[in-house]
């Protein structure tokens, strides 16, 4: 009896379940430029300079610069840095981290970080909305004012907060795999099978059914001529732009939303052979610009750019101008750029200059900086020179314009190289009417070293 009532309660007895609690944190960054050190001074102990806000694990975050020091009994001897807990929140625990960035370029920062460290009394917890954790004594200032942290009148702290947070893990019961999505197929067994197809595209005399709706979702351009144009009831549409393996590539990304396996197995656009005009992607992405297909068009710059070498990189900065491909265009500038004296011997740059002269322009902006780059306006104009040195001499000290070509004589000690990218951009800017946009064009020889400044307008 004592047997059978044990079996029946171990019967009942429930399978063992499980748990698992997480406990980690969610990291974020700020940096944070200090402009006009020398100006702040002065501000009074106490008084502090923030940074915007940022956001970091649900919470609003700053940092908090005292030039002046945060503590009165310092008589300013130090500056101070806090982050400070700008939003709503009560007892929210977080690693924190402060660098000062030494901007000689060694890499030598001054950093207080509580990451990647054993902490004794765990994370620091801020009790409520203002509270702070940093350092009243960050750094002497008499030391920081003659310091690599501080160049032009300029310091750069870079903060990292990191908020700690716990989650509970609990296995799912059970699991069902969903499959990736299929709808590319199913539409495109719709345009093999051709049902259901309303309307036939005249390529050439080659036929392709389609469906006016799938057309017009995908395309602006046929969304205008199918249904914003109520007087089109045309069941042929003839089309003269695109040759018809071109309009059979489009029409199968616009169903599957994929490239054709032919489009991926192009000749390289390297071949001086088969131009990079001639590629199926090169006319595909002519297609997707002129039929405004975003995804198609990003897609072909993609391939495209697979292919960028110093003898195709001004085709495809020209295809790329010419169709609106503005990622692949920025990756051709600055590819040129890099390259220059060995582009300019490319036959694409003679196709380039006389194409789409206001791309040379282009290529200085890329060379000068005027996108962001860090470097010296010296470190430029050297490294044009770099590129464009071809041995020629260089010996001078006096700095001439661009413009005193004729009387001083451009190609005096100078090199080919420069004397031909010098009358190049002249005379192509000139027939595109586009001398505005070159300002001023400096060359300097000082200690032997050729040194080109150029000046574009924005």
């Amino acid at each position: 009896m004592d047997g059978a009532v044990t079996a029946e309660r171990s019967a009942l007895l429930s399978s063992p379940t499980s748990s698992r609690s997480v406990t980690q944190t969610v990291n974020g960054s700020h940096k944070f430029v200090i402009q006009g050190y020398s100006l702040a001074k002065g501000m009074g102990v106490g008084k502090h300079i923030a940074s915007d806000l940022f956001t970091v694990g649900g919470y609003h975050w700053a940092i908090y610069f005292y030039p002046d020091g945060k503590n009165p009994e310092d008589n300013s001897a130090y500056v101070s840095v806090f982050i400070a807990l700008a939003s709503d929140g009560t007892d929210v625990r977080a690693l924190f981290e402060l660098t000062l960035v030494d901007q000689s370029g060694q890499g030598k920062h001054k950093v207080h970080s509580h990451f990647d460290r054993s902490l004794e009394s765990g994370p620091y917890t801020l009790k409520y909305k203002g509270s702070m954790w940093g350092y009243k004594r960050f750094f002497r200032r008499s030391l920081l004012e003659s310091s690599d942290f501080l160049k032009n009148d300029c310091l750069k702290i870079n903060c990292t907060v990191g908020v700690v947070i716990s989650a509970t893990d609990c296995p799912p019961l059970h699991s069902i795999n969903v499959p990736e999505s299929d709808i590319g197929s199913h539409f495109g067994a719709l345009l093999d099978n051709m049902e259901g197809s309303d309307v036939t595209f005249n390529v050439a005399g080659e036929k392709f059914p389609a469906h006016r709706l799938v057309m017009a979702a995908r395309s602006p351009e046929f969304r205008s001529k199918f249904l914003d144009d109520l007087d089109v009831e045309k069941q042929e549409i003839i089309v003269t732009d695109l040759e018809p393996k071109v309009f059979k590539a489009m029409l199968h990304f616009i169903y599957r939303d994929t490239l054709t396996e032919e489009v991926d197995m192009i000749p390289s656009t390297t071949s001086s052979d088969f131009p990079v005009s001639e590629s199926l992607t090169a006319k595909l992405l002519a297609g997707a610009d002129k039929y405004g297909l975003e995804r198609l068009r990003l897609m072909c710059e993609s391939r495209l750019c697979k292919d960028i070498c110093v003898n195709s990189v001004a085709n495809i900065l020209t295809l790329a101008d010419h169709c609106h491909a503005m990622e692949l265009k920025a990756v051709c500038l600055k590819f040129a750029a890099q390259n220059l004296a060995a582009v300019m011997r490319s036959d694409g740059f003679e196709y380039m200059k006389e194409k789409c002269p206001w791309l040379q322009s282009e290529i200085l902006k890329t060379i000068a900086g005027c996108e962001g780059d860090s470097c010296s306006a010296g470190e430029k104009s050297q490294s044009v020179w770099a590129q464009l040195s071809d041995g020629g001499d260089t010996n001078g000290d006096n700095a001439e314009k661009m413009g005193d070509k004729k009387e001083k004589g451009i190609g005096e000690g100078k090199s080919s190289s420069v004397q031909n990218f010098h009358v190049s951009m002249e005379i192509s800017l000139e027939k595109a009417g586009r001398l505005d946009t070159m300002q001023a064009f400096y060359v300097n020889v000082t200690s032997g070293v050729y040194v080109m400044l150029v000046q574009i307008s924005h």
